[in-house]
């Protein structure tokens, strides 16, 4: 045997080894493993995009929430305000009524007084009239003497 040839055959069947992997078996094995970087490389871009979905709604939580409690703060400053509101209204109202009781209360109380002078102006006519009529101890007329003590009556 010679080791020329040995080595010669080896070469060759090594050659049509390698042509053969490199014609059918080296394609389908660089497409599966292009087919598997590809599918990796989407799998994380499709992990960081669901990253970055997952920020974007956790900042967008934080930003609801912080919207949400300042409304929350301006409805409650807006109820402190129209409670402090009302607390003065019902006070105007409740001053206003008192000064309307008490001048409804002074416009009796004139009345009042002016019925109590009327009935007195009455009274001291009436007795002038009988003080009168016992000093003359006559009748007068009591149409003139009543035009006479109303006119007194209103110079007074």
């Amino acid at each position: 045997m010679n080791l020329n040839l040995t080595l010669i055959g080896q070469a060759i069947a090594f050659a049509v080894f390698v042509w053969f992997c490199m014609k059918y078996v080296w394609p389908p094995v660089m497409q599966a493993l292009q087919e598997r970087q590809k599918k990796i490389a989407d799998g994380l871009d499709a992990a960081s995009r669901a990253n970055r979905d997952l920020e974007m709604a956790q900042e967008q939580a934080d930003e609801t929430l912080r919207e949400s409690k300042g409304q929350a703060a301006e409805i409650l400053e807006q109820a402190h305000k129209r409670s402090n509101q009302m607390v003065e209204e019902a006070r105007d109202n409740a001053r206003q009524e008192g000064e309307r009781m008490i001048a409804n209360a002074r416009t009796e109380i004139e009345q009042e007084i002016n019925r109590a002078k009327e009935e007195l102006r009455a009274q001291v006519a009436r007795l002038a009239i009988e003080g009168a009529e016992r000093i003359l101890e006559s009748s007068i007329d009591e149409k003139k003497h009543r035009e006479l003590v109303d006119k007194l009556a209103t110079e007074l």
